[in-house]
């Protein structure tokens, strides 16, 4: 008994051909030139050499599957089944490509049946050849079908009528529902169906803990089988004798709702559960042209765009939320009784299709998290970079191959960040200029892009800290004024002087350092804060209105880091802090995921303790303003006249490990 598949070396075709081989074969493959290599690595897998699995070079787009003459001349009157599996399953591709592959190529395979004399042909249709018919869908209604407008809908239904109506030989046809992965390895190539929303479950999952109840959708009932089912099925069925023209659903007789569905899968990847879920059709008393015309708004398409990307999920898949189809398939269970075949618990294998999905097919698997990934040969503006936080971030992206642009104002301090740079294999630039200043700012912009050409990535560090409890400020509104100036103005006239630049690139990233003490909004730092504070709020609107030009912008509120500008600050030296190393790594984390802001957990706690309880914040950081004192210069003591700063005393510890990283 020999075999002929189409589709061989697709998803359900590769189980299907070991199946066929360990009836004793042997088994011809369709395949087109260009895949007889991948022909090869199946027959590895397999355990068969090209005696066993004979490869038939064709083309599923032509007539008699183009195969040759001579080829035609060889199998006819061998082939005993032919299994037609290979066809366009994708919802998102386009009708042309669905209509040559799953229409054409379902005729011309009838006509290559025809022409060498299979035995019987067994077509591997779908559910979705029933269309969105609303009740149950038998295996004996075939015309009955309706809503057919989707493509994929469309070209199932009309490939299985040829079938039906063109096919002069012996037929079987076979309805799969949503096929995901093998029950017991959860093997499955590529993303489809239930698969769309595991992101979004896993973004679930990071953001929340697994207690906490969430709000889902209920949708209909959504048929899905292992592809292990439909395979061994599929075989059983083909074999056995009387059942030609019949179809036969290989479904689930008891599938679950949407709902239901994503709640298995939440389990499964130990994320929170949809406890509330809203059933959609709750919403149908909106009229269907109000919904069209609210989604046809400029705003709206983009927002919904912008989230369906972010999530992975085809604005299509939307359209089948409410499933309202249900399959009989008491002839197929009538054939499978006593086989021992039957379908498994979604349940019982979620786990296994979870865990291959996250480690095979997950698509941050396959995108480049690397920093050279990021800003090699990317031209990168770093201010500051003489020392602390800036130097530790030139030296990480020269490291990566990017061009660093190093900017402060004493040539000296950036020739050694430069000569350390170069001895690692980097390349950087040397730019001295005073970010306090505006025209230095205007001179450094042009001379960069005169030089290079563009600004890639601009890193605002440089920044001035100024330790001084506002009642010792009243005669010194010019710490306000100078730190205002460096912190703020400064920084965004370098923003302005690029910006053109990044938007007629169409791409560009602003990352600016900003402070913990702005979440924290830590006493003895008001003029820090409010300059930082005014930068990040700048930065917010900036990205609103850059969104849409690949420019994007991100605020890093650091912790303390030891770097000279706190060394004046005695008290510093005995409280938590971060190296500029550290602090680098966060740089470098904006670079490779580009989020809007970056915290700590605990500077993120102390936003939200402001925004709900702002009054007890309000005693917590004063009991800390007078825990820890005024340095003798802020109080405007000579040298010499104030005692040294001692060991901190045990509450003060204690409080500065708790807050660890807040400016005190």
């Amino acid at each position: 008994m020999a075999y002929f598949v189409t589709g061989a070396t697709g998803f359900i075709g590769r189980f299907l051909v070991e199946k066929l081989l360990a009836r004793g074969g042997p088994v011809y493959v369709l395949t087109r030139k260009s895949s007889l290599k991948k022909l090869d690595e199946l027959r590895e897998r397999w355990g068969a050499d090209d005696k066993q699995v004979v490869a038939v070079v064709g083309d599923l787009t032509k007539p008699k599957l183009g195969v040759s003459a001579a080829d035609l001349a060889k199998l006819k009157g061998k082939v005993t089944h032919l299994f037609h599996l290979a066809a366009v399953y994708d919802l998102k591709a386009d009708a042309e490509s669905q209509r040559a592959a799953n229409i054409e190529g379902t005729r011309n395979a009838v006509q290559f049946a025809e022409a060498v004399g299979v035995k019987c042909f067994h077509h591997c249709s779908s559910i979705a050849a029933a269309g969105m018919y609303d009740g149950v869908f038998r295996e004996d209604m075939f015309e009955d079908a309706e809503n057919l407008e989707h493509p994929y809908f469309a070209t199932k239904h009309e490939s299985e009528g040829i079938v039906r109506r063109e096919c002069k030989i012996p037929w079987r046809v076979y309805r799969p529902g949503f096929v995901v992965g093998h029950s017991q390895t959860g093997e499955i190539d590529k993303i489809d169906g239930p698969y769309y929303f595991f992101k979004t479950i896993q973004k679930m999952r990071n953001m929340l803990p697994p207690w906490m109840p969430t709000v889902g959708i209920e949708g209909g009932r959504i048929n899905i089988v292992p592809v292990d089912y439909v395979v061994e099925a599929m075989d059983f069925i083909a074999h056995k004798k009387g059942l030609d023209g019949k179809c036969f659903h290989l479904t689930d007789p008891n599938p679950y709702r949407i709902g239901e569905v994503l709640n298995i899968f939440c389990k499964a990847g130990h994320a929170p559960m949809m406890s509330m879920r809203v059933n959609a059709r709750m919403f149908g008393f909106i009229p269907p042209m109000v919904l069209k015309g609210l989604g046809s708004l400029a705003p709206v398409k983009r927002i919904v765009s912008m989230v369906l990307k972010d999530l992975g999920v085809p604005k299509d898949t939307f359209q089948f939320i409410n499933w309202p189809t249900r399959y009989d398939n008491r002839e197929t269970e009538k054939v499978l009784k006593g086989s021992g075949i039957k379908v498994p618990d979604l349940e019982t294998y979620a786990p296994q299709i979870w865990d291959y999905w996250e480690r095979k097919l997950d698509p941050d698997l396959f995108v480049d998290h690397s920093l050279s990934g990021r800003v090699k040969d990317k031209v990168v503006v770093v201010t500051g970079s003489s020392s602390g936080i800036g130097k530790a971030t030139a030296i990480k992206l020269a490291s990566a191959g990017a061009k660093l642009i190093l900017v402060a104002r004493h040539e000296d301090k950036l020739i050694e960040t430069k000569t350390e740079i170069e001895a690692l294999g980097g390349k950087a630039f040397i730019y001295t200029a005073d970010v306090s200043d505006l025209a230095s700012c205007d001179s450094l912009v042009a001379r960069v892009l005169k030089d290079h050409g563009r600004c890639d990535y601009l890193i605002n560090n440089a920044g001035r800290s100024i330790r001084r409890a506002i009642a010792n400020s009243f005669d010194r509104f010019h710490d306000v004024e100078r730190t205002m100036q460096l912190n703020y103005f400064g920084c965004v006239r370098l923003i302005m002087g690029f910006l053109p630049a990044m938007i007629e690139q169409k791409r560009g990233q602003v990352i600016n350092i900003s402070s913990i003490g702005v979440l924290t909004n830590a006493p003895r730092f008001s003029a820090y804060v409010a300059s930082k504070a005014a930068l990040d709020a700048y930065s917010r609107c900036a990205a609103s209105e850059f969104a849409d030009n690949g420019i994007s912008f991100t605020s890093i509120n650091m912790p303390l880091v030891r770097t000279p500008m706190i060394a004046p600050t005695k008290i510093y030296e005995h409280v938590p802090t971060i190296s500029p190393e550290e602090a680098a790594d966060m740089v470098v984390e904006a670079i490779i995921h580009k989020p809007a802001r970056i915290a700590t957990r605990l500077g993120t706690f102390a936003q939200v303790c402001h925004a709900v309880a702002p009054k007890l914040m309000q005693v917590v950081m004063n009991t800390a303003f007078r825990m820890f004192p005024d340095s003798s210069a802020a109080k405007g003591d000579k040298p010499g006249e104030a005692p040294a700063v001692k060991e901190l005393t045990p509450e003060q510890m204690a409080f500065a490990q708790l807050m660890q990283g807040v400016h005190w």
